[in-house]
């Protein structure tokens, strides 16, 4: 189709004609992108979320309207508006295909919980607390369990956690067999190198480093706020007239990585208490740091966020630049 739109424009025109296309990052993933570039067509990805839209309660959309939309959308960022809207930065194939060992692992824990929440939830309606699906001889615990009112476990309720308890055991085998491979990943010569380096500094186990290599790292940033803006912990500030407050972050990002950025925050704060980030996040949490004329005590939650995001820039810097966080400590060889 495109080579009969160029060869008609071209007749038309009389000279050779450039394709440009644009369409929204979604389900379809980035085939559709490195299909057209491999054609000698200019595909643009953009973030549907960036693109303005009316502000009205109600607003006509159909699929004219939205390709009106991108199409004057396109046309800005061409004449060099760099701001009408945020296109995506298409990661190669063999990038896209490293993250999802972390992927795979996410979801492979969270199905795990999700079975073994099931499986207390079926006991506990029978009066039935303390079973540990994950312990190693939760089948011989499960022989011994009686109800709250001195019965034996009902046959049919014992069937199905039996089989419950297959499926937590084919999932649990399959995280360790991710986790295998992952060790893989993190040893011999084609070691990820990101992720060796962010394991020298105590508080980053296995789990975190290749979390932020493959999710992060994996790509260039051309400074801190692109950063902050792709981990989802950027500001967005409300400034009209009078008016200045903070909103809060964005979540406009990656969130895999903004969880295990606040999750990784804490852990900074128990194994580098020394690090000039840490004594930042107990300083500004002093009984005397609160508002001024409110009896309000400073809020862990948000200054943990605020913490995460000076932490993925200073381990931006550690493996790009080499520059140790200050105060940090390493690991011992």
């Amino acid at each position: 189709m495109f080579a009969r739109l160029r060869e008609r424009a071209e007749q038309r025109l009389g000279g050779a004609v450039e394709i440009i296309t644009i369409q929204e990052a979604g389900l379809d993933g980035f085939w559709l992108h490195r299909l057209l570039e491999s054609e000698g067509i200019r595909s643009h990805v953009v973030d549907a979320a960036s693109i303005p839209v009316p502000r009205r309660s109600r607003r006509a959309k159909s699929d004219r309207i939205d390709g009106e939309t991108l199409w004057r959308t396109l046309s800005a960022w061409l004449r060099g508006e760099p701001r009408v809207c945020s296109m995506v930065h298409a990661p190669s194939p063999e990038q896209e295909d490293s993250r999802r060992l972390v992927r795979e692992r996410d979801s492979l824990m969270r199905e795990r919980i999700r079975e073994s929440n099931r499986i207390r939830g079926l006991l506990a309606a029978q009066g039935i607390h303390g079973y540990d699906p994950l312990h190693r001889n939760r089948r011989v615990a499960l022989d011994k369990l009686t109800t709250g009112d001195g019965r034996p476990l009902g046959s049919q309720l014992k069937k199905e956690i039996m089989r419950a308890l297959e499926r937590l055991e084919l999932i649990m085998a399959q995280i360790a067999r991710v986790e295998s491979e992952r060790a893989e990943l993190l040893k011999g010569d084609e070691a990820n190198a990101v992720a060796m380096r962010l394991l020298e500094l105590k508080s980053i186990g296995p789990d975190f480093a290749t979390t932020l290599a493959l999710e992060a790292f994996f790509r260039r940033f051309d400074n801190r706020r692109q950063l902050a803006a792709f981990a989802g912990l950027a500001g967005t500030p409300w400034r009209s007239g009078k008016i200045d407050r903070e909103q809060g972050i964005s979540k406009a990002g990656n969130r895999r990585l903004r969880k295990t950025m606040i999750e990784l925050a804490w852990l900074w704060l128990r194994h580098q208490r020394q690090s000039a980030l840490s004594q930042w996040f107990f300083k500004r949490l002093a009984p005397d740091k609160g508002r001024p004329g409110s009896d309000r005590k400073p809020n862990r939650r948000l200054f943990i966020v605020a913490l995460a995001r000076k932490l993925i820039v200073a381990l931006w810097r550690f493996v790009t630049v080499g520059e140790i966080p200050e105060g940090a400590a390493l690991k011992r060889a």
